[in-house]
């Protein structure tokens, strides 16, 4: 007889953490970014596109000292830290977040199926269009333009094999690098803008 208690375990696959950063937080990026976009120079300096798979306007390289000086390093630390520590039972004792780039995204353009290096990665958003426009024709359906695909296994009972996630300024993902994922293209004026990053931790978690 069923005691009405029941209690979901999470024997198998990947997680994903998701918080949020202040708007202030956000809005010092921006600033930073704009700032970048302003000077022609700069912004071929930091042009990270070529290294990277999105059919995108502009993928910008950031600064580590800059993620440090914002503040965002240490939410991401705060964030990762509880993550593994939910997830896995450990305390990390170390974190790098070697790498970390910003995506401007604007309409038709898109990012492929993909994965990153290192050990965990993320990715938050910082600026959005008004709207991604209008599904084609078929109107009822749900709407997954702009939105973030993550991809892992196969589709069977009681297991999606895709789980998408429309993005939402101040939110941030953060999930192991190995887990594909791709964003969609919409349909509109506007800039989606996004910011991701690659981190390491100690190996002894990470290693079976």
């Amino acid at each position: 007889m069923l005691d009405n208690k029941l209690h979901l375990l999470r024997p198998f696959g990947p997680t994903i953490g998701k918080f949020s950063v202040t708007l202030d937080v956000i809005k010092i990026i921006n600033d930073y970014v704009d700032e970048i976009i302003l000077d022609e120079k700069k912004s071929k300096e930091l042009d990270n596109g070529p290294n990277l798979a999105g059919n995108v306007k502009q993928e910008l390289k950031i600064n580590g000292d800059f993620i440090k000086s914002s503040g965002l390093l240490n939410i991401l630390a705060a964030a990762i830290e509880k993550w593994i520590t939910s997830t896995e039972g450990k305390k990390i004792t170390k974190l790098n977040v070697y790498s970390s780039w910003v995506v401007r995204q604007f309409e038709n353009e898109y990012n492929p199926p993909h994965q990153h290096n290192g050990h965990i990665s993320g990715v938050g958003y910082l600026k959005l269009p008004k709207d991604f426009g209008k599904n084609f024709q078929q109107t009822k359906k749900v709407n997954y333009n702009g939105s973030i695909n993550f991809i892992d296994g196969r589709r069977s009972f009681n297991s999606p094999s895709v789980h998408t996630v429309a993005p939402v300024i101040g939110d941030f993902y953060i999930f192991p690098s190995y887990l594909l994922h791709s964003v969609n293209p919409y349909y509109g004026e506007g800039e989606r803008r996004s910011l991701s990053f690659n981190a390491n931790i100690d190996e002894k978690i990470v290693l079976l």
